[in-house]
């Protein structure tokens, strides 16, 4: 009798971890964040996967600065929280992040770092694999080296093009393409003086960096997707000269070769970097080219689209 009295809760626990399983098991992946702030839609974005088999860890992006760990995802009766210390936000306050399940999405708010509050949803963030090796289109020139056909200005433009250089003299706005891309091939050549800083943003969600070499691991500086890939090496050649950059992007794999040398090779983006358009991952983007951390001097910009 006694055996059998133990052996009922037994089960009971193990009915209730096994649920549990199945519910954390929803969480797992990435997601794709709108945030509400104000009337406007930020993106962000938080992947969640399993440390062990009792703990939920993964990282996150938000409307601005890199990708960041945080340590425990806690979701129990449907309800997800987390919390992290702020980065480039202002205030001194942990975000902190509440969400519940709505059909396949999740919804729920957060408190800033300022403490104040927005609300959110996420939908799970698409895969974008591709399958086969692609076709690619003639290459289109998108800086024609005399105006800015083809460009618009997020703001008060300080843009100009000089002597076939476009330059953003002074920090301003970002500038963008009138056009949206999908997979692609990139090249492009930029100059920079000590000091400054810029990215280009391909599909207007993954920034690739642009500025002096800084230090290791190279997460967050030149030739690296901004908090997610480092370069595998640093071949930056150093403010005041001309480089380039020589980037395939298809779905989530990015090959990067800058300066003639491979320092990215098919690897995979994760998600979005701080800054971006939007979070809408599954859709084409426009070529986002930085204008507001410093100036900076872009020529010779051609896009081969894949058929």
């Amino acid at each position: 009798m006694k055996m059998k009295l133990l052996f009922i809760p037994i089960v009971f626990l193990l009915f209730v971890l096994c649920a549990n399983a199945q519910d954390t098991a929803a969480l797992i992946g990435r997601w794709d964040v709108t945030v509400n702030m104000d009337g406007n839609a930020r993106p962000s974005w938080f992947e969640i996967y399993r440390s062990g088999s009792h703990t939920l860890v993964g990282q996150f992006v938000g409307v601005v600065g890199s990708a960041r760990p945080v340590s425990t995802f806690h979701f129990s009766d449907g309800k997800l929280s987390f919390s992290l210390p702020p980065q480039w936000e202002q205030g001194n306050n942990d975000l902190s992040f509440e969400g519940t399940f709505s059909g396949d999405s999740l919804t729920g708010s957060m408190t800033a770092a300022d403490g104040k509050q927005y609300n959110w949803t996420a939908v799970r963030a698409p895969e974008l694999k591709r399958t086969g090796t692609p076709a690619w289109q003639q290459p289109q020139q998108l800086f024609n080296g005399k105006d800015l056909t083809g460009w618009r200005a997020l703001g008060t433009n300080q843009w100009v093009v000089k002597d076939g250089v476009l330059q953003s003299p002074h920090s301003g706005a970002n500038l963008i393409t009138d056009g949206t891309f999908s997979d692609f091939k990139l090249h492009i050549e930029f100059r920079y003086p000590a000091g400054s800083n810029s990215g280009i943003y391909l599909r207007g969600r993954y920034e690739v960096q642009i500025d002096n070499s800084g230090d290791e691991p190279y997460k967050n500086v030149f030739s690296s997707i901004y908090g997610f890939i480092p370069p595998s090496e640093m071949v930056a050649k150093g403010p005041g000269v001309w480089q380039s950059y020589d980037i395939t992007l298809t779905g989530r794999m990015i090959t990067l070769v800058c300066n003639g040398k491979t320092v990215i090779c098919n690897r995979e983006i994760p998600g979005i970097t701080g800054g971006a358009l939007d979070s809408k991952e599954g859709e084409p983007g426009p070529i986002l080219i930085q204008g507001d951390h410093g100036p900076i001097e872009y020529r010779n910009i051609v896009i081969t689209r894949a058929k």
